[in-house]
């Protein structure tokens, strides 16, 4: 830690800073107590401020396992910016293009500039038993990002902890006003958003290091830049885009297949089916090979030829540890392969849970080289056997006192191991094909979390409050770089009677217009619960669904290329337009359709439509000026979506299952909102919109049925569509 031993006292360390050299992307500065601070140009609108000592900063010698921590956290180690450090009486003024940092020599302060506009202001930094830096808000400024939320996307008044599992964390915090803030650590940092002092963020890092970036943007620009530094999603192929049907408690793998085959006559098509706890596939007790359940299964090699020919995956979570009272427990305790206790160097033995079936277990040490390999191995070998998908929950509860094999403990080894076990999974199950796609699934969050394309959401109860806190708790990782969070229809851990149908359809429409989401195999949330006008209801929702597919899995693909996600709070998107904080239900699904979701029961909803861009409502096909209110009337089988002006939405056929999908011919048709002015988000197809003299010339529509908006016409010429305005 800093020798500082004073924290209140905040001008002491750093105020009478000196240049002491400058390169072309960074600049030194010394302080008091061999102190100094290093900025650097990362990237464009991108600053890196590191806090400490020379040793801290710039390290004779990065050991193997430093640099592979580093490369965790950051997929862009070097700094690619140019600066230049301008001398002022008060201090320096660090410029990139038209981003500027200011610093105060004599008393420590920090200013950030976009041009002439102040984005952001520090007056306050102070180091000890841990450091704190302090942000200056304005009053009503609203700080977002920061992680899962079912409540208020502002995060204003919380205090959350990095390494306290139910805080839920996610290190980038951003303000629409136009900065954002994201702190390089894997220890504890807590972030006091204008709870203790109702004008300032807080920001308290028990680190050797202050080391954090700073970003200067759009909301949109910030999410592209961070995202480009710290890592992107991957992509996770088309059947992960269908139905999901989770379990419920006790299914044999048979019940499952006479669910699929009954939804089926529903018009329910299911492409994956998700096993339930326990889990169906682990250690062997004596050997150290993976085992599955065949008494839950049946006999593996005909079981995975059912699934194939009945056309759906398995998905299936698995853990990373060893049932104790086992051969295996104690060789790998033996052999150093297991977290061990500080007290006793015995391995830790963690407290059984519903995946383990209730048995206690020791977890596998995967920050041994040995241990990960072989977890790697089993899990592979699982990947050939025919599971389709991996799900990772590993929040276990990691007490102060458990060390790793690297000395990693405490709030680095609570925050770093689930992003070990992350990673695992996806190097046997993704990390081997070319492109890498394959679908690890999870609860946990962790910085370099969004580096993995596939969050599942909370679980929440059968209630109007529970759609509410699932769409909120997507919009809320979307605000912190997750690109795809999915939703439960439903939850099995919840009372049933309360899902009316009425309820089930509002949850369901929104869901389609997501990432995806879960179907519960469980009555009183089966689509097959419910009367038969309910059930032509489902199968009308799901049609729309396997139609979108080719947008949203173009959204996620659009999303390795800026860092989007799928699901948008209106903030992220239009910063610039206050009104929209009074909107926290309406989202943006990708860039071009607006989605205002019921809430509560009724048939009636007021929505708001943000300034900057006209809007045509997919039902009726009316045009409504952007900065409006409407009240929208919607039965259970419509639902408020309304296109963005210029933009284009590009449609699948009709299908029950992805595996319907013709790889050569994945869109049927194309809907116009006003004047094609974007290309669209499309899967694994380019489009492409130029427009010359008032017209639009599209190229990859060939084939396709067009639906321009009202007042325009089609003239097709060879490979290239012309959409001009009607005469």
């Amino acid at each position: 830690m800093p020798s500082k031993t004073h924290s209140d006292d905040v001008t002491q360390l750093f105020n009478l800073l000196s240049s002491i050299s400058t390169k072309s992307s960074s600049a030194d500065f010394s302080a008091a107590d061999d102190q100094m601070l290093r900025i650097e140009a990362h990237a464009p609108g991108v600053f890196r401020l590191r806090f400490g000592t020379l040793k801290h900063i710039q390290p004779e010698r990065v050991t193997p396992r430093a640099q592979q921590y580093a490369e965790m956290l950051l997929a862009r180690l070097d700094a690619v910016g140019e600066l230049q450090v301008i001398d002022q009486d008060q201090g320096w003024r660090v410029e990139q293009g038209d981003c500027v940092v200011e610093l105060d020599k004599d008393n420590f302060a920090l200013r950030v500039y976009s041009g002439t506009q102040l984005l952001l202001q520090s007056q306050s930094l102070s180091s000890g038993e841990q450091w704190q830096f302090h942000v200056q808000l304005d009053p009503t400024e609203g700080v977002y990002g920061l992680g899962e939320t079912t409540a208020n996307l502002n995060r204003r008044g919380s205090v959350l902890v990095s390494d306290r599992p139910a805080d839920r964390v996610l290190p980038l915090a951003w303000s629409p006003k136009g900065w954002g803030l994201y702190v390089n650590t894997f220890e504890r940092v807590e972030h006091d958003v204008a709870h203790t002092d109702s004008d300032h963020y807080v920001l308290r890092v028990q680190a050797p290091i202050l080391d954090f970036f700073i970003f200067v943007g759009a909301p949109t620009e910030i999410l592209n830049q961070y995202t480009a530094l710290t890592g992107r999603a991957g992509q996770p192929g088309l059947w992960p885009m269908g139905v999901w049907l989770d379990q419920a408690v006790g299914q044999h793998l048979t019940d499952s297949h006479q669910q699929v085959q009954a939804l089926k006559a529903l018009n329910v098509g299911v492409d994956v089916v998700n096993f339930a706890a326990p889990a169906v596939l682990g250690f062997s007790a004596d050997r150290p090979l993976f085992e599955w359940d065949e008494s839950r299964i049946g006999e593996l090699r005909e079981t995975m030829t059912q699934t194939e020919e009945a056309q759906f995956k398995l998905a299936a979570t698995l853990f990373p540890g060893v049932l104790t009272g086992t051969a295996m427990f104690d060789e790998w305790e033996d052999r150093g392969w297991l977290l061990l206790n500080d007290e006793d160097g015995a391995a830790h033995v963690f407290s059984g849970n519903p995946i383990t079936g209730s048995a206690d277990f020791g977890l596998l040490d995967l920050t041994h080289k040995d241990a990960y390999k072989l977890w790697v191995e089993r899990l592979r070998q699982s990947f050939d056997e025919g599971l389709g998908a991996v799900i990772s929950d590993s929040s276990f509860v990691i007490p102060d006192g458990i060390t790793a094999r690297g000395n990693e403990c405490g709030a680095m080894l609570r925050t770093v191991y689930p992003l070990l076990v992350r990673q695992a999974l996806f190097d046997a199950f993704a990390g081997h094909k070319t492109p890498q796609e394959g679908l690890i699934a999870s609860r946990d969050l962790y910085p370099s979390a969004h580096r993995f394309a596939w969050q599942l959401g909370p679980d929440v109860p059968n209630s109007w409050e529970g759609l509410s806190q699932t769409l909120q708790a997507a919009l809320a990782v979307g605000n912190s770089g997750i690109t795809a969070q999915t939703h439960q229809i439903g939850s099995i851990h919840h009372p049933v009677d309360s899902m009316t149908p009425e309820l089930f359809i509002r949850w369901l429409s929104m869901a389609v217009f997501s990432a995806n989401f879960h179907l519960q195999a469980l009555p009183g949330l089966m689509p097959s619960s419910f009367d038969e006008k309910t059930q032509e209801l489902i199968a009308h929702w799901l049609r729309w669904r396997y139609r979108l597919v080719p947008y949203v899995l173009g959204i996620i693909e659009e999303s390795v290329r800026c860092g989007l996600p799928v699901q948008r709070a209106l903030v992220l998107e239009f910063p610039d337009d206050p009104e929209v904080n009074a909107w926290p239900h309406q989202y943006m699904l990708g860039s071009t359709l607006l989605v205002a979701p019921f809430v509560k029961p009724g048939t009636k909803t007021e929505v708001y439509l943000p300034k900057g861009s006209d809007w045509w409502d997919l039902s009726t096909g009316w045009r409504y000026e952007g900065g409006t209110r409407w009240e929208i009337e919607a039965d259970l089988d419509r639902l408020p979506v309304f296109g963005r002006e210029g933009h284009m939405l590009c449609l699948g056929p009709a299908a029950l299952n992805t595996s319907e999908f013709n790889s050569a011919r994945l869109l049927e048709e194309v809907w116009m909102f006003g004047m094609p002015e974007h290309s669209p988000a499309v899967m694994r197809n380019k489009i492409r919109v130029m427009q010359m003299q008032g017209s639009s010339y599209i190229k990859g529509l060939e084939g396709l049925k067009i639906l321009p908006s009202e007042g325009l016409e089609v003239k097709r010429r060879g490979a290239e569509v012309r959409i001009s305005r009607a005469r």
